[in-house]
């Protein structure tokens, strides 16, 4: 089982931007589906952004939409979440979500349950 790892959460003002990165050991990674998530405090885990196995397809949240890109580097194992233009209402925890097919998956996943493997979350403050 793959596990996955997020760095690049902090503290900033409105208006920054941060990068989230998200590192999946083992191989394969291109048969990987990979979205991220957030959950603020008393929320429900809410979709944000998820991409297919090549880039080629991505979908996001409508609240994010314009300001979050969502990439990966297959050789890298990584994939990326680029914030820009942050307001307070994007604090949350977030995670980085990945689901193994057996061919790369063309098509990207924005459902919770889509998704079965997650990594530990890593905290984005987004100070007024």
């Amino acid at each position: 089982q793959v596990q996955l790892a997020e760095s690049g959460g902090g503290l900033v003002q409105a208006g920054s931007s941060l990068r989230l990165s998200c590192t999946a050991s083992g191989r394969t990674f291109s048969n990987y589906a990979m979205g991220w998530f957030r959950q603020a405090p008393g929320e429900e885990r809410e979709f944000v952004a998820a991409i297919s196995w090549n880039g080629g397809k991505s979908a996001y949240v409508d609240s994010v939409k314009g300001r979050f890109t969502i990439s990966r580097d297959n050789a890298k194992n990584t994939v990326y979440l680029q914030m820009n233009s942050l307001k307070p209402e994007d604090t949350a925890v977030y995670f980085c979500a990945g689901r193994k097919f057996l061919i790369p998956p063309v098509g990207t996943y924005s459902q919770y349950h889509d998704y079965d493997t997650w990594g530990q979350g890593t905290q984005v403050t987004v100070s007024s």
